[in-house]
């Protein structure tokens, strides 16, 4: 009888209080291992430059038009009401877009540079006039070489 005692408190769990008392009944689920995780593909630098230059350059297209859009309703409502105060913000909101489209160009500017490259490197490689490229020894044994074949 014992044994059957033992298997009868093995499936019975520390639960079943509160079983009883909520009126549910639960199923203790095993613990299994996390599931591996794939490495997440990374991006070359070249491709990560390039996504965020189309992704901020089509941010600045999207806050210019916005913007665009906002000075002209600024403009109608401040032509309709001859309030000051709305010039004024009509002003600044005209120099915030005035701005964004600034930052278009150099956005423009800075993906040039970097397609490009440094303008510094290519000139630092030039070398002009050069007839000999070498060590002095080299050099030496060069000369020597002529003064050779001179006699």
């Amino acid at each position: 009888m014992d044994s059957q005692e033992t298997q009868q408190q093995d499936k019975t769990s520390k639960y079943d209080g509160i079983e009883e008392a909520l009126e549910v009944e639960t199923s203790i689920v095993p613990n299994e291992p996390a599931p591996i995780q794939q490495p997440v593909p990374t991006m070359s630098s070249k491709d990560q430059i390039v996504k965020d230059y189309e992704y901020t350059r089509g941010n600045l297209y999207s806050l210019i038009e916005k913007g665009q859009e906002a000075v002209d309703g600024i403009l109608e409502l401040s032509q309709q009401t001859d309030s000051p105060r709305a010039f004024e913000v009509a002003g600044n909101l005209i120099k915030n877009v005035a701005d964004a489209t600034d930052k278009l160009i150099d956005l423009q500017k800075k993906m040039q540079e970097l397609e490009e490259g440094p303008k510094g490197a290519a000139q630092t490689n030039v070398t002009n006039n050069t007839m000999f490229v070498g060590s002095t020894a080299d050099l030496a044994k060069f000369l020597k070489q002529q003064k050779k074949n001179d006699k």
